[in-house]
């Protein structure tokens, strides 16, 4: 089994998944956040595209061919890169995040695993790692922020996750009782 190409078939693979969330929903539900935290799908496909063109990017001293306003500015550290002004449009977004999704599958296909790599934004005498570390990190946040995304798509429209075709509506009206029921046992 060749691990590097195990790792990067996973992340293209949560990639497609996460961008699929965004089919078929206008740009308001797009933005809005439904939860208390503010998550919102545009928001975290703004957000991956940024650490894709750090940790498989900047992290391993390649440059990437655009700079973000929200990092350039310092906004990022205020949860910046977590939701879309007005002024970006979701193929604005969509499109930085498949330019630096290829940007990262070039580190990817052109350097080994224990390549070296040097976070900045990391804690000084933490920094120094490689690139396995990294495509590592970006597979699990991929896979963590794609999990955010099931859930708020399923809040804005119903739409679940890889498994919903398991049941018809009834089905899972049942199953959603059985659970509740469960759960009330403990109130």
């Amino acid at each position: 089994m060749d691990l590097k190409n195990e790792l990067h078939q996973k992340l293209q693979t949560t990639r497609a998944v996460l961008l699929a969330k965004l089919e078929g929903i206008g740009e308001y539900d797009r933005r809005r956040p439904l939860v208390p935290s503010g998550t919102n799908l545009l928001g975290l496909v703004k957000h991956l595209a940024g650490l894709e063109y750090t940790y498989l990017g900047e992290a391993l001293g390649r440059t990437p061919p655009e700079k973000l306003a929200w990092v350039e500015d310092g906004t990022i550290w205020d949860g910046a890169d977590m939701w879309a002004l007005p002024s970006e449009s979701s193929d604005d977004l969509i499109g930085l995040y498949q330019r630096a999704c290829a940007f990262a599958d070039e580190t990817i296909t052109s350097l080994g695993l224990d390549a070296p790599a040097s976070v900045a934004h990391w804690p000084e005498g933490g920094r120094e790692t490689t690139l396995g570390v990294l495509l590592i990190r970006m597979v699990d946040e991929t896979a963590h922020h794609a999990g955010h995304a099931d859930i708020i798509r399923e809040l804005i429209d119903g739409t679940g996750g890889p498994d919903a075709d398991m049941l018809d509506e009834a089905g899972w009206s049942a199953y959603f009782a059985e659970l509740q029921q469960a759960a009330e046992t403990f109130k």
